[in-house]
């Protein structure tokens, strides 16, 4: 949610770069922003709105100097106000912080710190975090330890940055459950909350772990566990990554871009991996535990959004391909319940960015069973890619617009190969999935030639304020985030349902105001799905469908027909997701939205 940035140097361009980074950051949703620098006197800025505002407050003057820190802050703790924007500072105004995340015992050391003689003028939970920092600050009179000390009393979830007017050359971090990556520079270094941040001024990056802290100058980063009180080598890593292909190109929007990103995707998903010559699948994240794996005898899928709705179509995947019983459960759900474990079960965790804090503590739950964790995600050197025991990575490239597209195709995919691997060669599908997967990319070409036509109908039925999506089998996943992404864009009523639950409720809701996008690809269950298109029809709800080329059925009872390329029912997610994504798209489009940030909406979700 939240973007951290900051920097420091032997240049006196830390308001340049911080400035940059948090407009790279744009795209993770926020209402305030603010920047701290240090030259010959302090100086913060903070703004409601835009950074673009923020950036012409910062005059030359006040743009001279070597280290700062900025934020976009997402309102939780309190309204999106000047007071509430960071950065949060001490009555003193010398010790200035940024943080990400929630701190849960905020009340208590606030009523703690006012016993003890401290004010304070916001609403949020972050500006008990400076004021802390000075209380140990005045018994130790050392910051290292004021900062180390405060950090220890905090409960929850933050990644935090802070600097001190009396040692300017220094900014101080620290992480727990939320991201944050030092980027390594010559002579400077940059912080951020996300690789985005920093990567058009270095590739090679520090992560730091749950309970670490850190002290950072131009020259050097010194790592400490505050828990076990040790301190900590960390050497830096290599970020691949291409800042070129985040770029919007000649498209009006990312998400646009990252639709048409579809082919690519698929093709990079299964490079190096689906091998046609030997029908063959090669995962070579998997192949440090592959005799666990051979022990495994049930899979708990854990996800949140559209990450979840990737993990319905893998449930479907793994039990008919590899014949393992598969769990699917919201992440935030999961990891309040209380359930058996045993040593023959596996957690696939997946999430886009790595850094879903839900879907962290999933993972943390199952720490103690002895339960294999796995890991599907996209961004390399993440969280959960360096928790979990073994995983495979996307390669679905950056993601800027806040609603999830290629990042669940390329979800999708992996799963396919996970459910292939796992089989062994053992089903009589393995031969024909591996083979359809590779024809995929030049079928999701032909979707995305139909652009215009789904254009047209999304601009017909862009005035509806209610929506119903309904599939079977592996359609009902695509059902379900195909209503959610009509909701992130268009704020349009939209529900998901299994096409069979129809008579069990929702047929009450259809009217001739009521429309309804039915997935009816070929499959077994097709005329089943045709028969609740003619329940709609029979109580005129208007209804546009999705079907399978050359087949005119569907046609005879929808009121519209957008056709997708034949291909294996098991894999038909991967060709309905672009045309419902397309749909989307284009109604928020005519309603005039911002589609890369929906209101409301960050991309990634860090706190609980």
């Amino acid at each position: 949610m939240c973007g951290i940035v900051g920097y420091i140097g032997k240049k006196n361009s830390a308001s340049k770069f911080v400035l940059s980074g948090l407009q790279s950051l744009e795209y993770r949703g926020y209402d305030s922003a603010g920047i701290a620098l240090l030259s010959k006197k302090p100086q913060v800025i903070k703004q409601v709105g835009r950074v673009e505002g923020l950036a012409n407050q910062v005059t030359d003057e006040k743009a001279d100097s070597h280290i700062g820190i900025g934020h976009t802050r997402w309102a939780t703790h309190g309204s999106p106000t000047m007071l509430n924007a960071h950065p949060h500072y001490n009555t003193d105004q010398t010790v200035f912080v940024v943080h990400n995340g929630i701190i849960e015992n905020y009340q208590e050391l606030r009523e703690r710190l006012v016993s003890e003689g401290y004010s304070f003028v916001s609403e949020t939970d972050t500006e008990v975090v400076p004021h802390l920092i000075d209380f140990y600050l005045r018994k130790h009179k050392n910051f290292f330890t004021a900062f180390g000390l405060a950090i220890k009393d905090l409960e929850g979830a933050y990644a935090i940055a802070a600097i001190y007017d009396k040692e300017p050359e220094t900014i101080y971090v620290a992480r727990l459950s939320s991201p944050l990556v030092i980027g390594v520079g010559k002579d400077e270094h940059f912080i951020a909350s996300d690789a985005t941040a920093l990567m058009d001024r270095t590739k090679k990056v520090i992560y730091l772990d749950d309970y670490e802290i850190a002290a950072i100058t131009s020259d050097n980063v010194s790592v400490h566990n505050i828990k076990e009180a040790v301190e900590v080598k960390r050497a830096a890593e290599e970020l691949d990554y291409d800042h070129e292909k985040a770029e919007l190109g000649d498209y009006p929007h990312f998400m646009l871009k990252e639709i048409h990103e579809a082919p690519q995707t698929i093709q990079a998903a299964i490079r190096g991996r689906v091998r046609a010559d030997t029908n063959t699948i090669k995962l070579g994240g998997l192949e440090a535990v592959s005799q666990q794996l051979k022990y495994i005898d049930r899979i708990v899928i854990v996800a949140c959004g559209t990450s979840f709705y990737a993990g319905l179509v893998g449930e479907y995947l793994i039990e008919e391909i590899a014949g393992i019983p598969v769990e699917v459960q919201l992440a935030s759900e999961f990891k309040y319940r209380k359930e058996p474990f045993s040593r023959s079960t596996a957690l696939i965790a997946i999430s886009q960015s790595g850094e879903t804090a839900d879907t962290i503590a999933a993972i943390k739950k199952v720490e103690n069973y002895g339960v294999l964790t796995l890991g599907v995600v996209n961004a390399v050197g993440s969280t959960i890619a360096r928790i979990t025991d073994a995983g495979v990575y996307c390669h679905a490239g950056h993601e800027q617009s806040v609603a999830s597209t290629k990042a669940f195709i390329a979800q999708v995919t992996v799963l396919t190969e996970i459910a292939l691997h796992l089989s062994e060669g053992r089903t009589p599908l393995y031969k024909p999935v591996l083979q359809e997967l590779l024809e995929l990319p030049d079928k999701a070409k032909q979707v995305l030639e139909n652009a215009p036509e789904i254009e047209k109908l999304a601009k017909k039925y862009s005035s509806y304020r209610d929506f119903l999506y309904l599939g079977r089998n592996y359609a009902y996943p695509c059902a379900l985030e195909g209503s959610l992404k009509l909701k992130e864009l268009s704020y349009i009523h939209a529900e998901g349902y299994a096409a069979g639950e129809m008579k069990h409720g929702p047929l009450a809701m259809i009217d001739k105001d009521f429309p309804t996008f039915a997935i009816a690809c070929d499959s077994e269950l097709m005329e089943k799905t045709i028969s609740n298109i003619q329940e709609i029809k029979a109580r005129k709800g208007p209804v546009l469908a999705i079907a399978t080329e050359g087949n005119k059925k569907v046609s005879q009872h929808a009121d519209d027909v957008i056709y997708v390329p034949s291909t294996l029912e098991q894999l038909q997610p991967l060709l309905v997701c672009i045309v419902l994504q397309l749909f989307a798209y284009y109604v928020a489009v005519e309603k005039g939205y911002n589609v890369d940030r929906p209101r409301n909406l960050a991309k990634s979700v860090t706190v609980e």
